[in-house]
C-alpha cells in the first residue's frame, strides 16, 4: 500500500539552526539506510487481523517470509520493491490463504528524511522525551501537496497519493531515527478510505563486516479503516543478514 533542501518550520523554544542540524543528521542516516537496505535480507513475520465493531479480532492470518528490498535508480527516479518469498510452512493443506489486507513498504517510511523526498515535507520540532534513558527529539513532518512523496494507496490498478503527516523520534546527537508514527491528514471517501495509521520501530543491528551498528526496521503496525472494514497488520523483522554480490567480467582475447 505504501511503498520517499528541507523546508523548516521552527516551533516555540527551538531555533531554526537546531532543527536544521537534526535534519542534516537524520538525512545522513536515511542515506546510509538506503545504501544498506538492498544488501541485507531478513525474516518477516506478518500477522493480518480483521477487527470487528467491538474492537476484537474476528479473523486472523499469520505467515512468514524471507524478505529483502530491491533498489533501482533509473534516470534519477528512485524505486524500492519489496520481495517476499514464502516458505513451504506458509501453505495450509496445499493452498495459501488469501490476504486480508496487503500493506507494503511501511518499513521504508523513514525515507521522508532522505534528500530524494525531504523537499516534499515541512518539518518542525515538537519536544524531547526520555525513552530507555535517552533523550529523543520529536520532529513533526507534513507532506506538501503536489510534491514527491513515498506514500501512495494502490487500489484497482491505480495509485492515489497520500497526504501523510506524523512524528519521528530522533536521537538529536546522532540523527538516528528510532520510531515513526504517521497517518493520513484527511479522509479519502472517494476511494472508501476513512483512516490510516502506522507506527514503525527501528532497532540497532550489527554485522561482522561493518564497523558500526545500523538502525533497521524491527516492527511495523498498520491500521486501516474503510467504510465497512477495519484491518490491522503487524510486520516483525528479525534475523538480519548482510550479503554481497561480486561480479567479474572476462573479455576473451581474439
Amino acid at each position: 500500500m505504501l511503498l520517499s533542501a528541507c523546508l523548516f518550520c521552527p516551533s516555540v523554544g527551538a531555533s531554526e539552526g537546531s532543527l536544521g542540524e537534526i535534519l542534516d543528521r537524520a538525512s545522513s542516516n536515511a542515506s546510509a539506510f538506503l545504501d544498506l537496505i538492498s544488501q541485507v535480507n531478513c525474516t518477516e513475520r506478518l500477522t493480518q487481523e480483521k477487527i470487528g465493531d467491538n474492537g476484537k479480532t474476528i479473523e486472523r492470518h499469520e505467515s512468514a517470509f524471507d524478505y529483502l528490498v530491491l533498489l533501482s535508480n533509473t534516470g534519477g527516479e528512485l524505486s524500492l520493491v519489496e520481495s517476499r518469498v514464502a516458505p513451504d510452512s506458509n501453505k495450509d493443506s496445499g493452498h495459501e490463504k488469501s490476504p486480508l489486507l496487503v500493506s507494503n513498504g511501511f518499513s521504508m517510511l523513514l525515507l521522508v528524511f532522505h534528500p530524494y523526498y525531504s523537499s516534499g515535507f515541512q518539518f518542525s520540532l515538537a519536544s524531547q522525551e526520555t525513552d530507555s534513558g535517552e533523550a529523543l527529539t520529536q520532529v513533526h513532518f507534513q507532506h506538501i501537496p503536489g510534491t514527491r512523496s513515498p506514500a501512495a494507496l494502490a487500489l484497482r490498478g491505480r495509485e492515489y497519493p497520500l497526504e501523510i503527516s506524523g512524528t519521528a523520534w530522533i536521537d538529536p546527537a546522532s540523527g538516528v531515527i528510532e520510531k515513526i508514527a504517521a497517518q493520513i491528514g484527511t479522509e479519502m471517501e472517494d476511494v472508501g478510505l476513512r483512516s490510516l495509521h502506522c507506527e514503525i520501530q527501528f532497532s540497532a543491528v550489527s554485522f561482522q563486516s561493518a564497523p558500526r551498528a545500523y538502525w533497521l526496521p524491527s516492527r511495523a503496525t498498520v491500521e486501516v479503516e474503510s467504510r465497512h472494514q477495519h484491518w490491522r497488520n503487524t510486520h516483525v523483522f528479525s534475523a538480519y543478514k548482510r550479503f554481497s554480490v561480486n561480479t567479474k567480467e572476462q573479455i576473451s582475447q581474439p
